[in-house]
């Protein structure tokens, strides 16, 4: 297993912290961002995973598993992290799809916020 080039595993949620400023302490799950059965494994030998809390990770509207710009976002975030260890060649070697080219949209307040 490899670690998280992501996350460092300290207990909060990272889409918490990233779109509520909340870094408080609770119970999380890890999450391969390029999940399914071929891309998990690359997921894992990458360390492309963060660590989500339940409502964020499976349970929730906002949940990854349910919601394609939440899911988006982590992709996103993913490449960003794996391009500045290895090259933009690499990750559409790799995975074959440039993540950093689609739109996560604006309807959600939060984005706004991280605009700023």
């Amino acid at each position: 297993m490899s670690k998280s080039i992501m996350q460092r595993k300290d207990g909060t949620c990272y889409l918490c912290r990233k779109l509520y400023m909340g870094d408080w302490q609770q119970e999380t799950e890890e999450h391969h961002v390029m999940f399914g059965t071929a891309d998990r494994k690359l997921s894992e030998h990458y360390g492309l995973k963060v660590y989500l809390c339940l409502g964020h990770h499976r349970n929730s509207a906002e949940a990854v598993h349910h919601n394609k710009k939440m899911d988006l976002i982590l992709k996103q975030d993913a490449q960003k992290a794996f391009e500045e260890i290895h090259s933009h060649e690499e990750w559409m070697e790799v995975f074959g799809k440039n993540y950093l080219d689609e739109e996560t949209g604006k309807e959600e307040p939060w984005q706004e916020q991280l605009a700023m």
